[in-house]
C-alpha cells in the first residue's frame, strides 16, 4: 500500500497506486494498456523512483515497444513498486483461496475434527491478509494474496486447528507420527518423516485411509493390563 500524504504530491501516490491496479488488472487479463505504463513509469521518473524499466520506457518510442514488452516493462514497473494486489482488487484471489482451503478441509473432517473453518481478514490486521479461522479464532500468520497456495493454506489450517482442537493433526496412519505439508512433483503433499521419510497423500486425499487423526496419547501400559485382566462380563 502506498502512503498518499497530502497535495500534489498525495494525489500523484494515489494516482500510481491505481496505474498499479489497473495494470495488475491487463496483465491478469492478457490485455494490458500501453499509455497504463508510460503513464506509471513517467510518474515514478518525476518521484525519483528510476530504475531500468522506468528508463526504458521513458526512453523508447511506444510504437517500438510490443505487446511482450509491455508485459514485460509492466510486471517491473510493480516489482519496482513493491506492488501488491488486494483481496478487494482481485476478488478471484480470495475465490482461489476458498477453493484451497476446501480441498484441505476434506482432510480434516476425515479425521472427525468437527468445528467452523473459514477465511476471515481480520479489523485488528491492516496487512489486507487473509487468515484461517477455526473455532472461532486465528493462530500463526496470515496469507497474503496471491501468496498461499494449497500448502500454504494447509500448513495455516494445521497450525490452528493444532492449537485450538489440542490435538496432532494430520497423523500417518502407518507410523502414527505427525505429517508435515510439503511440496513435490508439482502438488502439495503430507509427509511423514519416519520410515526412511515418505509421502503419505496429495492435500485433500488422506480419507482414502482411515482417520488421519490422533486426539490423545496412547494409554498407559497399566491401562492396557487392567482391560485384558478384567473378568468376562455375564452373558
Amino acid at each position: 500500500m502506498i502512503s498518499h500524504g497530502g497535495g500534489w504530491a498525495g494525489e500523484q501516490s494515489g494516482r500510481i497506486e491505481e496505474l498499479g491496479g489497473l495494470i495488475h488488472a491487463g496483465l491478469r487479463d492478457g490485455d494490458l494498456d500501453v499509455e497504463l505504463v508510460v503513464e506509471l513509469a513517467f510518474l515514478m521518473e518525476e518521484r525519483g523512483r528510476t530504475g531500468q524499466a522506468t528508463r526504458e520506457v521513458v526512453e523508447r518510442p511506444i510504437a517500438h515497444l510490443t505487446p511482450d514488452d509491455v508485459a514485460r516493462l509492466g510486471r517491473r514497473l510493480l516489482g519496482d513498486l513493491g506492488f501488491g494486489p488486494s483481496f478487494v482488487l482481485d476478488p478471484g484471489l480470495w475465490t482461489e483461496l476458498e477453493r484451497e482451503l476446501g480441498v484441505v478441509e476434506r482432510d480434516l473432517r476425515a479425521a472427525g475434527i468437527t468445528g467452523e473453518l473459514r477465511l476471515v481478514v481480520p479489523d485488528w490486521d491492516d496487512s489486507g491478509d487473509a487468515w484461517v479461522e477455526f473455532r472461532g479464532a486465528t493462530q500463526g500468520n496470515g496469507i497474503r494474496p496471491g501468496g498461499g497456495g494449497l500448502a500454504g493454506v494447509a500448513d495455516a489450517v494445521q497450525e490452528v486447528v493444532m492449537e485450538m482442537a489440542w490435538t496432532v493433526w494430520p497423523v500417518c496412519p502407518e507410523h502414527d507420527r505427525g505429517l508435515h505439508v510439503a511440496w513435490e512433483r508439482g502438488r502439495a503433499v503430507w509427509r511423514c518423516t519416519a520410515g526412511g521419510s515418505h509421502a503419505v497423500a496429495p492435500v485433500g486425499e488422506l480419507g482414502h485411509g482411515r482417520p488421519a487423526g490422533r486426539a490423545q496419547g496412547p494409554r498407559r501400559r497399566s491401562e492396557k493390563r487392567m482391560e485384558s485382566e478384567a473378568p468376562p462380563s455375564p452373558g
